[in-house]
């Protein structure tokens, strides 16, 4: 009996250490870079303060992008390491005529949407009607978009409204180089629409989030106006216990529709639909260890019995 008293404890202790290894071997840390929900002024720097703004009345930024005048606002300058991130943002538009643009970015200190490192979030009213489009433009200046019209992602044609709240989430996966944006309607929590933009090369050297752009000139009096709350941004870094296992942002699940180039005049590189990186579930490979513990330790007390019967 002393034996079989052994070999429980020893199989028990293995099962234990197995059980909580994969939840180990999958931590990470998040870090907020940026954060504010403009309760107070957040000192964003702009060309133009008469249209851009912090509105203390609202508790938000009011913006009015027109695209003649070439106006913009952006952050103080954010410590961004590289890596993994999330940007995130309430938007309201109030107004945005045919032609208009509201966009909100994260880049270098360029801030001009045409050059990188650039990741842009876009609400624009165009031949296809009020639609969103997520803009991607890397250091290498290779520039990618995809939009919410049907002919661009394959999907349904998604159009956003105006005088609605949209909570807007950009991802950037370091380990598989995807970028994706998902628009959820803040008051009922619904998606909107969701897409991804594979950049096929890392993205680094960003820090500025802004809006509107440099160098952004075309039609005069035509207008994007409304505020934005709740901007933040969040890193994700590998902490030293699990330094050798990737660490991911979460993205959504990603269509499986086939990607067309846009009509839009860009360098495009044809998109194919990917897989989302999968983790090693805890839960299952714990219950395979257990199952294999439990099968080791009926063994060893079945063939304890017979050895007392003899």
């Amino acid at each position: 009996m002393n034996y079989s008293r052994i070999f429980l404890s020893i199989s028990l202790a293995t099962v234990f250490v197995f059980l909580i290894y994969p939840v180990s071997a999958d931590s990470g840390s998040q870090s907020v870079l940026y954060e504010t929900a403009f309760a107070s002024n957040p000192q964003w720097t702009t060309n133009n303060p008469s249209s851009d703004y912090w509105d203390p009345t609202e508790n938000a930024y009011h913006f009015q992008i027109e695209p003649s005048t070439g106006n913009y606002a952006y952050s103080p300058d954010i410590n961004y390491p590289g890596g993994s991130f999330s940007l995130e943002y309430d938007v309201t538009l109030e107004r945005v005529d045919d032609g208009a643009t509201f966009r909100l970015g994260f880049s270098g200190a360029n801030v001009d949407f045409n050059k990188g490192p650039n990741v842009v979030t876009e609400f624009t009213n165009n031949k296809y009607g009020q639609i969103m489009i997520l803009h991607v433009v890397t250091q290498s200046a290779k520039m990618e978009e995809v939009t919410s019209y049907t002919g661009s992602y394959g999907g349904p044609t998604v159009k956003f409204d105006l005088n609605t709240t949209y909570h807007v989430q950009v991802d950037y996966n370091e380990d598989t180089n995807v970028v994706t944006e998902t628009v959820t309607n803040k008051a009922t929590g619904s998606q909107v629409w969701s897409y991804y933009i594979s950049t096929r090369e890392g993205l680094k050297d960003m820090k500025r989030i802004y809006i509107g752009s440099v160098g952004d000139y075309g039609t005069m009096n035509i207008f994007a106006t409304g505020w934005i709350d709740n901007v933040r941004l969040t890193s994700t870094t590998t902490s030293a216990a699990s330094a050798s296992t990737p660490t991911t942002v979460p993205l959504s699940t990603q269509p499986t529709y086939s990607l067309h180039p846009t009509t839009r005049p860009i360098t495009y590189v044809p998109l194919t639909s990917i897989q989302t990186p999968s983790r090693k579930s805890p839960v299952s490979s714990a219950t395979a260890v257990a199952a294999l513990g439990i099968a080791g330790i009926c063994t060893i007390c079945f063939a304890c019995k017979r050895r007392q019967e003899k």
